[in-house]
């Protein structure tokens, strides 16, 4: 049997990373993203996320459960808590992915195994993956939609002042969608790119 293809979509902030996994699903990937497990983790019915709530403390709940924003307010204000609460996370992500991805290659139901995970390279995770994806946008553009989702400019400069830049993601990926046009551009490219990926999948 052959193995499932392991797929990275990764680039900075407000990019189009979910979008571009969104197609991959339709098109008869299984998906997977970082920082939705990430949140799931955080829950505190388990471990991890009781562990992140007794380093931070309980000005991070909201209504008795972890607030995401609450605790990214805390912790990019502060690189030293910043750091910690990556230590907690990422392996515990990292070892999440590895579970589905054996679980979706038990199925053999799946053309591909996509995984949007925005921090790739800065976790040296590249490796994991048989081809990695990033999706590139003008910064304008970027920083447009991150506001339009009710966040701030100061707030997007400080996430991506934690990140590569997206131009040297892209310079270190296999494939590059640029997306600065309509979904239904970015769908075609993504269309493209799946039929790549899946024949490449036997060489």
């Amino acid at each position: 049997m052959l193995a499932l293809k392991k797929i990275a979509i990764t680039g900075g902030i407000a990019s189009g990373k979910s979008s571009v996994c969104q197609f991959f699903r339709e098109l008869g990937a299984y998906v997977v993203s970082a920082d939705a497990l990430a949140h799931g983790l955080l829950s505190l019915e388990n471990s991890l996320g009781q562990q992140v709530l007794n380093h931070f403390g309980p000005q991070i709940l909201q209504h008795g459960k972890i607030d995401r924003r609450l605790l990214a307010a805390k912790v990019f204000k502060n690189p030293s808590l910043l750091e910690a609460l990556e230590k907690l996370l990422h392996p515990a992500v990292l070892q999440k992915i590895e579970e589905l991805y054996e679980q979706a290659k038990l199925q053999q139901a799946y053309t591909l195994f996509v995984v949007e995970i925005p921090l790739l390279y800065e976790i040296h995770s590249e490796d994991a993956y048989d081809a990695v994806v990033a999706v590139l946008t003008d910064e304008s553009l970027a920083k447009k939609r991150f506001c339009q989702a009710g966040h701030s400019e100061d707030e997007y400069e400080k996430r991506m002042n934690r990140q590569w830049s997206p131009e040297e993601k892209a310079k270190r990926a296999n494939y590059t969608l640029i997306n600065n046009g309509s979904l239904a551009k970015l769908r075609q490219e993504v269309v493209k790119l799946n039929s790549i990926l899946k024949e490449n999948q036997f060489s």
